[in-house]
């Protein structure tokens, strides 16, 4: 049955909608842009966030006496609207006025400035001063291991919220408190560090003003840099080659490689390695506990815990240990390809090098958050000195590459050094959702069938629906693969886990949309989400261009095996590439 269509007048142009399309949908179908704050439409993350608490996007109805906000107001038919009348253009500019007035007038040194849609506004509507004085709110400043919450700079637009509650389903935040008291924050006011919070980051993405913020490390980068006692290393994530460009005026979706190593050099760093390097190295682990339990299980052993979780993201992880700690026993117990990458070269590495491991300074460019919480954690320590010492998401990377005057888009390509910088298309398809299943799946078929397969395309994995389910032929072999991005997508088939309903062999989940390349790090996309789609296609493309696409083949993986590890799963892999999780509360 067709949709009913209604006949609509946005300043002056007709157009036919759906019934129960809002104005603001209508007016741009028609052309006609009308300024938004606290909306925002994430699609592609089954949500859209229109509480019409900010007022910004109001307009004149035929027939209404009031301003109608135009996010909130479905049309009908015969409906007459202006946008751009007096009343509505002056209501606006009192909104921001108001707005601004209970705002701080730090911009200059906000870390948002230049990404803050407060600001954008402002400057649309030519406000210079503010014409209301009066009291300011003032908090205390919450400063986590990953997350900055400065609740001066909060509008109440309950964009987090929305993130937090309906697509990652972790309930870290909320408004707490009533009138100019109210604020969003954890329950009862408390710290994100004690909170159910899993440092996603995906509030700092959405977040329109400097209210959510990373805890910014490029001066312990510059610091350490400049520390002649130390030999200071840096490894980049496979999601952060193809969107650090955007920073730099690039397309979407460009891969600057090249130009990122360039940087890097530049920047002073002893040796610029590859993340992608480790993922070779966490299949080699993680396919091969798969296999194990996967025999095991055909074997008849009632014992094994099917299906087997990826573990490659810490958001993940740490939402798991709150909400689902009855299944610790269930993901993979390798460690992500960071916490592997710092182990390796801090342990073996820096033995090459004749450095103490305490002077070797391991620096990870993420496209994460929570990324900064993981390298804190204890377990990834060895007598206080930490595996990975800093942390730096990819919105940081392109600031110090700003504070260090190097021009990026002049730079020539250069390569990664080695040997901890070689990597395969395995390694690359990391960064996006379905990835690490379908490098886990390029070696296990291998070893399962003895052969070296030439289809190692699994196209079945891939895609951007929430959850996935892909049906898999290795050899005699019929695997289901299930794959689900975002931390709501991932609860249900954890619910189903738990309850014995799965039916699935191996799960890979990640916390953020898309994968790596929609990580809390990454550049802002301000709700246009088609930016995800583009990087996961650069991915791919890089994937593709590598010569090996297999982490088993990867030669200085064999060499670290043959000349460190012996075997996967051995004693000594399990020492250094191989961790446990804990029972966090649920409150």
């Amino acid at each position: 049955m067709s949709q009913k269509l209604v006949n609509v007048t946005v300043d002056d142009i007709k157009v036919q909608v759906p019934e129960g399309t809002t104005i603001l949908a209508a007016a741009k179908s028609a052309g006609v842009n009308i300024p938004t704050l606290c909306y925002l439409n994430l699609a592609d993350f089954g949500c859209v966030n229109k509480t019409a608490s900010c007022r910004v996007c109001v307009v004149e109805v035929e027939g209404r006496r009031n301003l109608a906000p135009s996010c909130a107001t479905p049309v009908n038919e015969g409906m007459i609207v202006k946008t751009n009348t007096i009343k509505a253009l002056n209501s606006r500019k009192i909104v921001l006025e108001l707005l601004l007035s209970d705002h701080p007038k730090d911009c200059l040194v906000c870390q948002k400035s230049g990404e803050c849609e407060l600001q954008d506004l402002a400057h649309e509507f030519g406000i210079k001063e503010i014409a209301y004085e009066g009291k300011e709110s003032t908090y205390r400043k919450d400063i986590s291991k990953s997350i900055i919450r400065d609740m001066d700079k909060c509008i109440m637009c309950r964009r987090c919220e929305t993130m937090c509650n309906e697509v990652q389903t972790v309930g870290a935040l909320s408004g707490v408190n009533r009138g100019f008291d109210a604020v969003v924050a954890p329950a009862m006011e408390m710290d994100l560090n004690d909170s159910v919070c899993t440092y996603c980051g995906q509030c700092v993405a959405v977040c329109p003003t400097g209210a959510l913020v990373e805890r910014d490390a490029t001066w312990d980068v510059l610091s350490a840099l400049a520390d002649p006692t130390k030999t200071v290393i840096v490894q980049t994530a496979p999601a952060v080659r193809v969107a650090l460009g955007e920073e730099f005026g690039y397309d979407p979706g460009t891969s600057v490689t090249g130009k990122m190593v360039g940087a890097l050099r530049k920047l002073g760093f002893d040796r610029v390695f590859d993340t992608d390097f480790a993922a070779d190295l966490t299949i080699m682990e993680e396919a091969s506990e798969f296999l194990d339990r996967l025999k095991r299980h055909l074997a008849g052993d009632t014992s094994v815990k099917l299906p087997i979780l990826t573990s490659c993201c810490p958001a993940w992880v740490k939402f798991f240990e709150h909400n689902f700690n009855d299944l610790l026993d269930v993901p993979s117990t390798a460690k992500s390809p960071m916490q592997m990458f710092s182990a390796v070269a801090k342990n073996v590495f820096a033995k090459e090098l004749n450095v103490d491991r305490k002077d070797l300074i391991v620096v990870s460019v993420m496209p994460c958050l929570a990324k900064k919480y993981e390298a804190g954690r204890e377990e990834f320590s060895k007598d206080g000195d930490f595996d990975t010492d800093i942390v730096l998401s990819t919105r940081e990377l392109a600031r110090l590459i700003k504070q260090a005057n190097i021009n990026f888009n002049i730079l020539k390509d250069e390569e990664f050094d080695n040997p901890l910088g070689e990597s395969t298309g395995a390694g690359v398809i990391f960064g996006r959702t379905g990835g690490v299943i379908e490098a886990a799946l390029r070696t296990a078929a291998d070893w399962y069938t003895g052969k070296s397969l030439e289809n190692i395309d699994y196209e079945a994995v891939r895609g951007f629906e929430g959850v996935r389910s892909a049906d898999v032929k290795v050899g005699d072999l019929d695997l289901k693969i299930g794959i689900a991005h975002g931390l709501g997508e991932a609860r249900k088939l954890l619910e189903e886990v738990r309850e014995g309903k799965s039916m699935y062999h191996a799960i890979e989940i990640m916390a953020c949309k898309g994968g790596c390349i929609g990580g809390g790090g990454q550049p802002y996309h301000h709700g246009n989400t088609s930016i995800l789609r583009k990087r996961t296609e650069a991915i791919k493309i890089e994937d593709e261009s590598k010569a090996i696409r297999k982490s088993h083949e990867n030669p200085y993986i064999k060499k670290l095996y043959n000349e460190y590890f012996k075997e996967p799963m051995s004693h000594q892999a399990h020492e250094l590439l191989h961790t446990k999780y804990f029972k966090k509360h649920k409150i």
